[in-house]
């Protein structure tokens, strides 16, 4: 029997990809045998984490930067993946903006329109335009990393949990409407994973990791590694009957 998980001869794209959560996922998709895209806004950065991924992994890894929040800068980073490339497989979109403790009404027009940009706007530009690719070619998958603040939004969460709630909804319009291309998407809602973005919820929002983790059935703060799994099964036939599902990847927590 073949090995499901097998990426070998694939391009994925992941956002977000040089720190946290975006570099786990890279990572663990080279390691599967796939070519990579590491992309976040800073070409240095970028270069610098796909060299170290392929001498990690043996496999091929491309830095090529793209701010998503931009979203007339989406358009040419993916027909540069193409010329570069020839295809694109599997998308993880993961760039994304930290929540903060901003009470509803404090919230100023240009904050909440940066957040939706980065956590909604993004995505969803960068989706469009990649499924036809994915389309003329053999089909792939589209993962969109939430949150389950997606479900769950507390005090001083308001825009973060609504991108987050925005993202899961059109992840299922866009598993409806591309489903006959044989793109599939679905989208993981991760909980409180340790991470820069974690990091920076913690500073600004003291007792975020005690009050997340009690929140979990497994009463812990998960490893960045943790959310290989999920990301590999999604983005390999593995889950080649599987779209428009939202997966919680958070101990147990409640929706």
């Amino acid at each position: 029997m073949t090995n499901m998980f097998d990426l070998t001869g694939r391009v994925a794209i992941v956002t977000g990809a040089t720190k946290g959560l975006g570099r786990a996922m890279a990572e663990g998709l080279a390691q599967a045998g796939a070519t990579v895209v590491v992309s976040s806004r800073k070409q240095d950065l970028c270069e610098q984490v796909a060299s170290e991924i392929s001498a990690s992994t043996g496999n091929k890894a491309v830095g090529l930067a793209c701010h998503v929040g931009e979203w007339d800068a989406i358009g040419p980073f993916v027909a540069e993946v193409v010329e570069r490339l020839g295809r694109i497989d599997v998308l993880v979109n993961n760039a994304g903006i930290n929540p903060t403790n901003l009470p509803v009404a404090e919230l100023t027009k240009e904050y909440w329109h940066k957040m939706l940009a980065v956590n909604l706007d993004g995505p969803v530009r960068m989706s469009g335009l990649v499924a036809p690719v994915m389309r003329d070619g053999h089909g792939g998958s589209i993962i969109n990393i939430a949150s389950m603040a997606a479900f769950n939004a507390g005090a001083g969460q308001a825009a973060y949990g609504a991108s987050k709630a925005a993202l899961v909804n059109v992840t299922r319009t866009m598993a409806s409407e591309w489903a006959s291309w044989n793109v599939r998407v679905n989208v993981i809602c991760p909980g409180p994973i340790k991470s820069e973005m974690t990091e920076g919820a913690e500073r600004t929002m003291p007792g975020f990791y005690d009050r997340a983790s009690a929140a979990t059935l497994q009463k812990r703060t998960a490893e960045t590694h943790e959310i290989i799994g999920p990301v590999l099964y999604f983005a390999s036939d593995a889950s080649s009957f599987v779209t428009g599902e939202s997966h919680s990847v958070s101990g147990g927590m409640q929706r």
